[in-house]
């Protein structure tokens, strides 16, 4: 999905791409270069290039390239722009994110429950813009907590082969290893485990990077499980008393990816949508990712760059302004003036 919001827009205004993939799943690129090719894309306009730091270093040091697009982690976000700036190029580099989901008192408790679900447990919760945190406001809490525990056990995991399957695996062994240690610092932190899916097996794949669901109630802002982007499927839960409060603690986070607020309330939808800092905002939308003719991005330090990707924002970031001024003279028109040229 994140290459097709790059590449199509990046050769329709006539430039030639090349694409570097995590290392850690080169296949899928690799399939879109080949559809391409049998669409009839000439050779040479969309290149794969696989690799590591070594081969993202010579994309940003190249002088053939002239401008960078990244989704990734924070702290690789601000390499690429620091490393593309530093060689002329411009740069959008997407960074991590820590996306809050607002539960107002109004709100329909179940379909909050559900959106919560499908937001923070999709993709095994590795995706930016998967809900990581819910913000619940007054006595909604343990009702909301209740039902997002009741639905998280009924959930099926399984290999990405069975249709089945509503979750599949973790990308690495080590990754799993560290998203698990989250479940277990938050406990020593002072938050309540509800949900613990951290032995969680699959049967006949006991050495597969499956891990169960977790859920945290009352996290404190301190602890690691709130400050860090977890990517996995770990959902935290805090407390606030009021909106005013909520809105305090989202915009306090360093990411501002996306967010959303859950209520029946157009008032407090529309103060929402004017106050949190973040780039995409949903209204009972747990995922706010913009219909195709608008932008994708996020502020804070979940995005490094002055435009976003796709849209008018990344037409605009594949292209280079150009103005032409012409006078076709007059034999009249002759004379010294050593002031500015005007169009009359």
């Amino acid at each position: 999905m994140v290459p097709m919001w790059m590449f199509p827009l990046a050769i329709a205004t006539g430039n030639t791409f090349v694409l570097k993939p995590s290392e850690k799943d080169p296949s899928a690129s690799y399939r879109l270069a080949e559809l391409a090719s049998e669409a009839g894309l000439p050779q040479g306009v969309l290149n794969v290039v696989q690799g590591d730091k070594v081969a993202v270093d010579r994309i940003l040091e190249h002088p053939d390239v002239e401008a960078v697009s990244f989704v990734g982690s924070t702290p690789i976000a601000k390499y690429i722009q620091l490393r593309a700036v530093e060689h002329g190029k411009r740069v959008q580099a997407l960074g991590g994110a820590k996306n809050h989901m607002l539960v107002l008192p109004d709100a329909d408790l179940d379909f909050a429950a559900d959106q919560a679900i499908n937001a923070a447990y999709g993709s095994a919760g590795e995706r930016c813009m998967a809900v990581s945190v819910v913000v619940a406001v007054g006595d909604t809490g343990d009702e909301l907590v209740a039902k997002i525990a009741e639905r998280a056990g009924s959930l099926r995991i399984g290999p990405g082969n069975d249709p089945a399957s509503e979750m599949g695996p973790l990308i690495t062994r080590e990754h799993r290893d560290k998203v698990a240690s989250y479940v277990a610092s938050a406990a020593a932190q002072g938050a309540e485990v509800v949900v613990d899916g951290t032995g969680f097996t699959v049967d006949g794949h006991e050495d597969g990077f499956f891990l169960g669901v977790s859920l945290l109630d009352k996290v404190p802002l301190t602890a690691d499980a709130y400050k860090d982007e977890i990517f996995g499927p770990v959902l935290v839960v805090v407390r606030a008393e009021s909106y005013d409060e909520a809105i305090t603690l989202i915009n306090s986070s360093r990411w501002g990816n996306g967010t959303a607020i859950f209520t029946r309330d157009g008032g407090a939808a529309r103060r929402f949508q004017m106050e949190v800092k973040a780039g995409m905002v949903g209204v009972n939308v747990p995922i706010p990712v913009p219909v195709g003719y608008h932008s994708f991005g996020g502020w804070k330090d979940s995005l490094f760059g002055d435009l976003h990707v796709y849209g008018n924002d990344g037409i605009a970031f594949y292209t280079q302004g150009k103005v032409i001024t012409t006078r076709w003279p007059d034999p009249a028109d002759g004379g010294i003036n050593l002031g500015f040229p005007s169009n009359s």
